[in-house]
């Protein structure tokens, strides 16, 4: 098994707090009202080890699910660590992809939102540039989306 690791800092205009509140405590409802086009609902599936989420895409979308473990949240330090364990992304190529996704406050109000992304591959396989940035561009569009809604919403998530 290889190890690829890609880091990715996002700028936002929104407090730290705001945006870790919405898109890891309140994930389950915020992710598939901002992208109702293709994310039709998350589901959490509890397990010995912890919780599993699996988010379900809507019919037509290229991907049926994804499945996440997570292994931590650290509220206080706004911190959040999870794998993507199972769904088509991930194809003969990947074993999981593990995130590990900090937020901090930035002097001006708003925040970066930092990651750490490991693929973690079957055997020799190399993991292609093209699937890295359409991890990136996803988390960005994720990212962008949640930060525009918070900012037509000053009251949401405080």
């Amino acid at each position: 098994m290889g190890i690829t690791t890609y880091t990715q800092d996002i700028v936002a205009q929104v407090d730290a707090n705001r945006i870790f509140k919405a898109l890891v405590l309140d994930a389950d409802n915020i992710i598939p009202k901002l992208m109702s086009q293709a994310v039709k609902n998350i589901e959490i599936i509890e397990d010995h080890d912890g919780s599993i989420k699996k988010m379900n895409f809507v019919e037509g979308y290229p991907i049926k699910y994804l499945k996440h473990k997570i292994h931590f949240i650290d509220n206080k330090n706004m911190v959040i660590k999870y794998s993507l364990i199972e769904g088509e992304v991930l194809g003969e190529n990947l074993e999981h992809i593990s995130y590990y996704v900090r937020f901090e406050e930035c002097e001006n109000g708003g925040c970066i939102c930092k990651t750490i992304s490991e693929y973690h591959t079957n055997g020799n396989c190399i993991v292609k540039e093209e699937e890295i940035k359409e991890d990136r561009d996803k988390a960005i569009e994720l990212f962008k989306l949640a930060e525009a809604y918070l900012l037509a919403n000053p009251f949401a998530y405080v």
